[in-house]
């Protein structure tokens, strides 16, 4: 069996994967990358650029049928599926060749495509060969998670991983969960024409703030969208051409399609992490916040860590394995810096900490608003639901914001920046703001922290003596 030396031995060829490898490889490192499946992982060929594709075609339909509000002609509109499949598709081939084994190879790496499994603590195999590293990387992504529902397992549902490749609309689909995933897919169908019920056991994005997803379930019921929050579904069957799912109020409901979206989990179990003596469970594997696991030789990244699963984050997780394995720099993940977007409409998207978690954690925090409503840019759209909710210390720390309204992924990422950088709130509240834009939005959301003391008696006290020796 051949063996390879190396200086890095990276496992998994998604986002993070490939931010370490390429960033190594052009550091001087020498690189070994492994992938048993496509380049480009999940958010390449199953998550986050085929899923933008459609809801982008999908906003687009419903564009029409609401483009009567501006004097244009709306209508119901005509849905190819095969020009949708071929933008959907065509997206990820566009893409593709920047994650490619030719790129990688021309940078300097080499690349296995195999399957990998550890040998020991500082060895493993892949397709017949082994690769000896100073330092291994586990990037191995997640899969769809399944819930064991009765009966699911005998049933031709989808996942992210198959719901691009159908070959027609489903007249009505049914989604378990009420996630990031299955809200923005279920958004989708509706749009696109499908009848669409969502089951959730909890609340629908649970993680996000409920003000902020109040606005968004306004809108999926205003959609058509049929949302069964606080329901389990316990059994699934066949129904005819279509699929039944039991409630656990003992009531039925009958689709043509089931999309499963409970989340993802690692995909770990084909490593053999014992015999690397690295730990995992299966929510992940086992890392400090410098990403280091058990196995001082061992980092990992990602959805492999089971944590905050971004494809933006696993990036993130990449520059601080770069700065620990290759120039021994005690870098350690800041999970404040961690911005998510939902991308349904309108979108919600959040940094840093929610209310509810600034005031569990003991601060004394003060609530920011601006509402779109007040808004022209907004107005000018019809588009006005949302607002930007920050929440500060009362010294005007910011400890987080959360957004949600139209183009709220990218109105989030100065509060980010303002996060890193330690920016007090008046930074935003003095930043020029082009008009009409909603960035505006954040500034006057951001001014709203000075406004009692600028507009209350104390200055205008002041004011009224200054202008007592005016001539």
């Amino acid at each position: 069996m051949d063996e390879i030396a190396t200086d890095l031995c990276v496992i998994g060829a998604g986002s993070g994967g490939l931010s370490v490898a390429a960033g190594a490889v052009q550091m001087g490192a020498r690189v070994v990358l492994i992938e048993k499946d496509r380049m480009g992982g999940d958010c390449l060929n199953t998550g986050c650029v085929p899923s933008k594709a459609l809801i982008k075609a999908a906003r687009i339909a419903q564009s029409v049928r609401r483009a009567g509000r501006f004097g244009v002609d709306g209508h119901e509109p005509a849905i190819d599926l095969d020009a949708l499949r071929r933008h959907v598709h065509g997206t990820i081939a566009e893409i593709a060749p920047h994650d490619s084994v030719e790129r990688f190879e021309k940078l300097g790496c080499t690349v296995i495509k195999a399957e990998a499994r550890f040998l020991d603590r500082e060895r493993i195999e892949a397709g017949g060969r082994t690769v000896r590293a100073k330092r291994f990387v586990l990037a191995t992504g997640s899969k769809p998670a399944v819930p064991k529902i009765p009966g699911l397992a005998g049933l031709p549902y989808l996942t992210n991983e198959s719901v691009f490749d159908l070959a027609s609309l489903p007249s009505h689909l049914l989604v378990i969960g009420g996630g990031p995933i299955g809200i923005e897919l279920a958004q989708a169908f509706r749009h696109l024409g499908s009848r669409v019920t969502v089951i959730e056991a909890a609340t629908i994005l649970a993680k996000d703030d409920p003000e902020l997803v109040e606005v968004l379930r306004r809108r999926l019921v205003a959609d058509g969208i049929d949302l069964r929050e606080r329901t389990k579904v316990t059994a699934a069957v066949r129904a005819g051409n279509g699929i039944s799912l039991t409630l656990g109020d003992g009531g039925t409901i009958d689709g043509s399609d089931l999309l499963v979206a409970v989340g993802r989990a690692p995909d770990l179990a084909s490593l053999a992490l014992d015999k690397a003596w690295v730990a995992w469970t299966d929510k992940g594997i086992e890392v400090d916040r410098r990403l280091r696991t058990s196995n001082p030789r061992v980092f990992a990244v990602g959805d492999a860590v089971g944590d905050r699963q971004f494809t933006h984050w696993a990036s993130y997780h990449a520059g601080v394995v770069i700065k620990n394995a290759l120039f021994r720099l005690p870098a350690k993940v800041d999970l404040a810096l961690c911005p998510w977007v939902t991308y349904a409409s309108p979108e919600i998207a959040q940094v840093g900490l929610t209310e509810e978690q600034a005031r569990k954690a003991g601060h004394d925090a003060s609530v920011l608003r601006a509402p779109f409503a007040e808004n022209d840019r907004a107005r000018t759209e019809a588009d006005k639901d949302g607002l930007v909710k920050a929440v500060v210390t009362r010294k005007g720390r910011i400890l987080g914001c959360g957004i949600v309204g139209a183009e709220a992924g990218e109105l989030i990422q100065v509060w980010e920046l303002a996060i890193r950088k330690r920016l007090k709130i008046g930074a935003i509240a003095e930043m020029v703001a082009p008009y009409p834009t909603r960035g505006e939005a954040s500034k006057r959301a951001a001014g709203s922290f000075y406004t009692p003391m600028i507009f209350g008696e104390r200055t205008k006290k002041i004011v009224r003596f200054l202008l007592g020796f005016a001539r």
